[in-house]
C-alpha cells in the first residue's frame, strides 16, 4: 500500500504536468454578436451533473446558448464524478454529430481518445472547468484559477488551526483531505497549490492522505470519520462542495471529539453558506461556475460563426469568502440553483 505522503505526492505531479499548460496562455472573455440565423447543436458534458457547482454552470451557459440561437444538450452523470461514468456518455453523443463539444473531463489523460475522435470529424472540443492534458485538440479552456485557490485555502487553514501557536515541529497539526478526484485538473491544481504553500510556509503542519470521494457526500464522510478516529485532526481542507458537505457531516457525528477542527473548502452551495454563518466553516473558496458556462458558451460562438475572438485559455479568480465579508459577498458568489 502506498504512504499518504506518496500518494499526496502523486496528485500535485498530475497538476505539474497540467500546470506548464494551464499557465502558458493569456486568456480574455470571447466577445460575440448577436444571436446566430443558423441554429447550432453543442453537446455540454459535465461529470456529477446534480452537484450544485455545474447546476450553476448550466444556469450560465443555458442563458448565454438560447441568447445566442444554440441548442444545448446537457449531459451527465447525475452524481459521480469519475471517467468510467462520462466516457460512455461522450462516446454515445459523438454519433449525434453535434457542431461542437463543451467537455469538463473527469481525467486528464482518460477522455483523450474520444476527444481526438470528434476533432477528427471537425466537430470542435472546448474544455471547461477541468482540462485536457494535451491541449492541442482543445479550441479553449475556461477555468477557475486552481492552484491559486489551493495556495488560499492553505493561508486560510492555518490561520484557523492557530497554526503559529499550536503547530511546532514536535507536535505537529494533522490536517485532513477530501477529494472528488486526484486525476482531474481542477483537484489535482488544488492539491498542488495547498501542498505548495504547507511547504513553503507552514511545514509544521502534516497533511494526511486525500480521501477520494467521486464526488459523493457520503463516501466523502466515511473517509473524514476515519481520519478523525485514528488521528488527531486539527483542520480538514474539502477541495470541492460535495467533500465539504462530507466534512461537515464527520465533524457533526464525531460530537465532541470535532467540535475544534476547523474546516476550509471550495464552492459556495448555499448550504455551505449556512453553515459557514453558523461558525461550522471558517473559510469557502468560491468559483464562479456561471460565468464559467457562459463564457465558454461564448467561446463556442465565435468558433462557429467567426464572429468574435477567441482566448485559448481564460483562466477566472477564485474568491475567499469568510464570516467576516460573508455579507459583503455571499449573495453575490452564492451558486445559483435557477
Amino acid at each position: 500500500m502506498k504512504s499518504r505522503s506518496m500518494r499526496l505526492v502523486q496528485g500535485a505531479a498530475v497538476a505539474s504536468t497540467l500546470a506548464a499548460s494551464v499557465f502558458t496562455f493569456v486568456g480574455g472573455t470571447a466577445g460575440v454578436a448577436n444571436a446566430a440565423a443558423k441554429k447550432y447543436t453543442v453537446d455540454y458534458v459535465v461529470g456529477a451533473a446534480s452537484d450544485p457547482f455545474f447546476i450553476s454552470m448550466r444556469v450560465g451557459a443555458t442563458a448565454e446558448a438560447n441568447k445566442l440561437g444554440i441548442k444545448l444538450v446537457w449531459q451527465g452523470n447525475p452524481s459521480v464524478y469519475s471517467s468510467a461514468t462520462q466516457i460512455p456518455i461522450v462516446q454515445n453523443l459523438l454519433a449525434t454529430a453535434p457542431n461542437a463539444l463543451v467537455l469538463a473531463p473527469t481525467d486528464t489523460k482518460a477522455l483523450q481518445p474520444l476527444v481526438a475522435q470528434y476533432v477528427s470529424k471537425k466537430i470542435p472540443v472546448f474544455n471547461v472547468d477541468s482540462g485536457d492534458a494535451n491541449q492541442s485538440n482543445i479550441t479553449a479552456w475556461v477555468t477557475g484559477n486552481n492552484i491559486q485557490g489551493g495556495k488560499a485555502a492553505a493561508d486560510a487553514l492555518a490561520a484557523a488551526i492557530g497554526y503559529a501557536k499550536h503547530c511546532t515541529s514536535s507536535s505537529k497539526c494533522v490536517v485532513a483531505i477530501g477529494v472528488s478526484s486526484i486525476t482531474t485538473s481542477t483537484d489535482a491544481a488544488r492539491l498542488q497549490g495547498f501542498a505548495a504553500e504547507v511547504k513553503a510556509k507552514y511545514p509544521n503542519i502534516k497533511a494526511l492522505n486525500p480521501i477520494v470521494s467521486n464526488s459523493q457526500p457520503a463516501v466523502a464522510t466515511s473517509g473524514f470519520k476515519q481520519d478523525l478516529s485514528a488521528n488527531k485532526v486539527a483542520g480538514i481542507f474539502a477541495i470541492d462542495g460535495t467533500d465539504l458537505e462530507g466534512a461537515s457531516q464527520a465533524i457533526l457525528t464525531a460530537g465532541s471529539a470535532g467540535k475544534n477542527i476547523k474546516v476550509v473548502g471550495y464552492d459556495a452551495y448555499a448550504t455551505t453558506i449556512k453553515s459557514m454563518q453558523a461558525g461550522k466553516i471558517s473559510a469557502i473558496i468560491s468559483q464562479q461556475p456561471a460565468l464559467e458556462g457562459k463564457d465558454i458558451i461564448d467561446a463556442v460562438y465565435a468558433k462557429l460563426t467567426g464572429k468574435g475572438k477567441i482566448a485559448h485559455l481564460t483562466t477566472l479568480a477564485n474568491v475567499v469568502l469568510t464570516p467576516a465579508n460573508c455579507a459583503m459577498l455571499c449573495a453575490k458568489y452564492v451558486y445559483k440553483a435557477a
